[in-house]
């Protein structure tokens, strides 16, 4: 799987650009505030319709335009496809395939996949259970992307839910009561599908997190990774078990919005007594399985998105790092020189607005 070629239009920082891109390792260098990051997410936008940065649409739109344009060309298994992007500051973004409209952003995945590492997933580690349970329903959907469904179905069936809670004020007519005993049986189908799901993907991810932090770190530390629900037996019960408290509070307490992704370091939960060093190796680990899960299912890696991670790595990890990739074509921004190990097939050179292949 691999990006051939590139066009941005009004895309952040880009007014006009093409990028062409070959196999192997694409290295985008340069000072730091250029846009080398803006490449990578536009890529990234490709396989997603969204920034891996976490930027609202309309802040990918460049100052004093209307809209931006993202094109790529794309290859895998011998097929080509043309992907095409408009993002509008009004909100009404466009996406098609090969000049088809595209129905769900998850049909992009038969299409392109992507991986990202960045400086921001030390957060996996460090930051709120949140982060990690969209990281996990990410990983979810990218292996298959009929996942998707199952995900929209809870979001969906968790609003509904939750808006009736908060219209009741605590107060439960007859007519009410039968709503909520619907949306409670929904509930408890669409969650307990969900966890199900994610708890069959952290286990097949256990073995594949503890040998990729043993590749990084070179050492013999021990590496826990477990899915807790937020409920004990059946999702129904804890539901129906719950009520009271629902209802004062006018939101739902128990489903997969409230479980958590579980890290333990050497007996030790890595959030709160792992060092920063060990939580970005942690955090590389965790990307670095869902990648190579990703290669397995796939038959072949995605395309690999390396936003200046090596800057927050020592020498050793870096070229360890490297060396545990799987062979495919990966795009790596930096501003000062490549880490130990690398062998770019391309080295572009950006500038403020210019983007030219160096050597």
């Amino acid at each position: 799987m691999r990006l051939r070629r590139l066009w941005l239009r009004g895309f952040r920082s880009w007014a006009d650009v093409e990028l062409e891109a070959p196999d192997g390792l694409c290295v985008l260098r340069g000072p730091n505030g250029v846009g080398k990051s803006n490449l990578l997410e536009a890529i990234g936008y490709l396989a997603t319709l969204r920034s891996f940065r976490g930027a609202p649409a309309d802040a990918l739109v460049a100052d004093g335009e209307g809209s931006a344009v993202v094109r790529g060309e794309v290859e895998h298994d011998g097929r080509v496809a043309l992907i095409e992007a408009e993002i509008t500051r009004a909100g009404r973004n466009r996406a098609q395939v090969n000049r088809q409209r595209l129905r769900r952003t998850a049909d992009l995945l038969e299409v392109v996949r992507v991986t990202v590492f960045s400086p921001d997933d030390l957060e996996l580690v460090k930051g709120g259970p949140g982060g990690r349970r969209e990281a996990l329903d990410d990983l979810l959907v990218a292996l298959h992307p009929r996942n998707d469904t199952v995900r929209a179905e809870w979001e969906r069936v968790l609003r509904q839910r939750n808006a009736l809670l908060k219209q009741v004020g605590g107060r439960l007519d007859d007519a009410a009561e039968v709503t909520l005993a619907v949306w409670d049986s929904k509930a408890a189908d669409s969650g307990s599908e969900l966890a199900d799901l994610r708890q069959a993907l952290v286990r097949r991810l256990g073995p594949s997190v503890q040998q990729a932090y043993r590749d990084l770190s070179g050492g013999a530390d021990l590496v826990e990774v477990t899915y807790r629900r937020s409920w004990a037996g059946p999702l129904g019960e804890a539901i129906a078990a719950s009520r009271a408290d629902e209802l004062r509070r006018g939101l739902t307490l128990i489903g997969p919005h409230r479980d958590e992704l579980g890290l333990v370091l050497n007996g030790l939960p890595a959030r709160t007594h792992a060092s920063q060093g060990e939580q970005r190796c942690l955090a590389l680990a965790l990307r670095l399985a869902g990648h190579r899960e990703l290669t397995a299912e796939a038959g072949s890696p995605p395309i690999l998105l390396l936003d200046d991670v090596f800057s927050e790595l020592d020498h050793d990890r870096s070229a360890a790092l490297l060396d545990a990739l799987p062979i495919g074509q990966a795009f790596l921004s930096t501003a000062g020189s490549l880490p130990g190990g690398a062998r770019p097939a391309a080295v572009f050179e950006v500038g403020a607005g210019t983007l030219a292949r160096g050597g």
